[in-house]
């Protein structure tokens, strides 16, 4: 029987597992079940972990297909920063609150005068207090729902929820935790500062789960959780963590050198350091790693669900979002992509905003025009990474927007970096297969061969003058002039 490590990524929009070949490295199959999202004009976005449980069952199965495979070891990635409130039996209280939820931007900026201001929670945490991450939520929920916060008993991650789900065990990781902005990136472990100006009168070494080694398994699949899921039970439980955190293992960018750009419902560039690697301005977060190490990145909350809002606008399939992105240019038009509001920038209640806009300007160049403004804002992000100490020569280009050509060249020449395109089957969750077996054989696995396509980047006066326009239009946003 075929020796498989099984990898599950919960996203936002989708679960997907993938059966890894112990020997190989290979995909051996794929299963995907899709997420319902709860948003608000307000900027609520939330699931019900319920939701990830039935599209964990869904997934698993639409993978195996019957078949009996020799399952080494499970490793789970999860979306950061939601918070999952528990009571006393386990079950959720409430919705989860998600990464892309923006409704905290107060609690951020009181959490941030409490402690003393930017520069005092950088040299607490490495990282700012932003609505993205989890701490705040804590904030507003104590303060808009005391109820559901009093019936509260413990508190964790997505990718925490369904480990506990399969094993039964209560446990998180330094790569997921440093998301949360009350976990401190230099030490590894929770800051009882922030932890105190969240709830100074809460038991926090109840509420939170203790911090396990990364590359640990941390349970065993219960036969509770088995039995739906049509596996084995007792099988190995890596300790997981983040899709970010997972992209990376699955991209191999766990060693100094290597840059990852992911083109998914969020925009991220991170890259693997060997030390704490803390942006001054805070804009680019300072996570650790799933392996040991530490992962600083930066996000934007608008890439391909951008990309997707203006394909479904004007009724496009892919290929004409492809022939209108591979023009010479916007003609003039910018697009400041905030329709979620922005993380990187700090843009919480920002909007969307078209600048230039003519009568002559049609679907293509509009369609130009917004891929452009996204692919901006990645490039906004790989500068706050050269802050933090990371110099890449070349880019790994990797999530789903990455299959398009067009996109990757103009990557490369919006980033002015070669680009370089591997056939990576579902990053994230390959790489928490990848971890899986790491934590149960006790080395690094290694990867299958990949082919890949290099962009290379092209001098184009049109993207200088775009990027100057785009500039302005941060500092715009920035000034609340828009």
């Amino acid at each position: 029987m075929r020796r498989v490590f099984l990898g599950v990524d919960c996203g936002t929009q989708s679960t997907k597992v993938v059966l890894r070949d112990g020997v190989t490295g290979g995909v051996v199959a794929v299963g995907r079940a899709p997420h319902e999202l709860i948003e608000r004009d307000d900027g609520t976005r939330e699931q019900d972990p319920a939701w990830w449980i039935d599209a964990l069952r869904i997934a698993v199965r639409d993978a195996t297909r019957g078949e009996r495979f020799d399952i080494g070891g499970i490793g789970v990635s999860g979306q950061q920063h939601g918070l999952v409130c528990l009571d006393q039996s386990d079950r959720p209280v409430r919705a989860a609150k998600l990464w892309n939820d923006t409704t905290t931007a107060r609690e951020c900026a009181e959490l941030t005068r409490t402690l003393g201001g930017e520069s005092r929670v950088l040299e607490l945490t490495g990282n700012l207090l932003l609505p993205g991450y989890t701490g705040p939520k804590i904030a507003w929920l104590a303060t808009h729902e005391p109820d559901a916060y009093a019936r509260t008993v413990r508190m964790c991650l997505p990718h925490d929820y369904l480990n506990l789900w399969l094993t039964g065990e209560f446990v998180t990781e330094a790569g997921d935790a440093s998301g949360t902005a009350y976990f401190d990136v230099r030490a590894r472990h929770y800051s009882d500062a922030v932890l105190a100006a969240i709830d100074a009168t809460r038991d926090w070494t109840r509420t939170l789960p203790p911090i396990a080694p990364s590359l640990n398994v941390v349970g065993t699949l219960r036969s509770e959780a088995a039995e739906p899921l049509g596996l084995d039970g007792g099988v190995p439980v890596s300790a997981g963590g983040g899709d970010n955190m997972m992209s990376a293992i699955g991209c191999d960018v766990v060693t100094p050198g290597p840059v990852a750009v992911s083109l998914g419902t969020s925009g991220t560039a991170f890259a693997y350091r060997d030390r704490p690697a803390v942006d001054p301005l805070g804009e680019a977060a300072a996570f650790c790693d799933s392996t040991g190490g530490w992962l600083p990145l930066t996000a934007t909350l608008n890439c391909t669900s951008v990309t997707e809002w203006v394909r479904s606008l004007f009724g496009m399939d892919h290929a004409d979002v492809d022939a209108a992105v591979a023009s010479e240019g916007a003609r003039g038009l910018a697009f400041l992509p905030y329709l979620s509001g922005e993380r990187t920038p700090n843009r919480p209640e920002a909007a969307g905003v078209f600048v230039g806009l003519r009568a002559d300007h049609g679907r293509d160049v509009i369609v130009r025009a917004v891929v452009e403004g996204v692919t901006f804002g990645l490039a906004y992000g790989l500068d706050a990474l050269h802050r933090a100490g990371v110099a890449p020569t070349e880019v790994t280009l990797v999530g789903g927007g990455s299959a398009s050509d067009a996109w990757a060249q103009l990557c490369a020449d919006v980033f002015g970096l070669p680009v370089v395109r591997p056939t990576i089957v579902e990053a994230a969750a390959s790489g928490a297969a990848r971890q899986a077996q790491w934590a149960v054989e006790a080395k690094r696995p290694g990867l299958a061969p990949a082919a890949s396509r290099r962009f290379e980047p092209r001098p184009r006066p049109v993207l200088r003058e775009a990027a100057e326009r785009m500039a302005a239009l941060r500092e715009m946003s920035r000034a609340n002039q828009l």
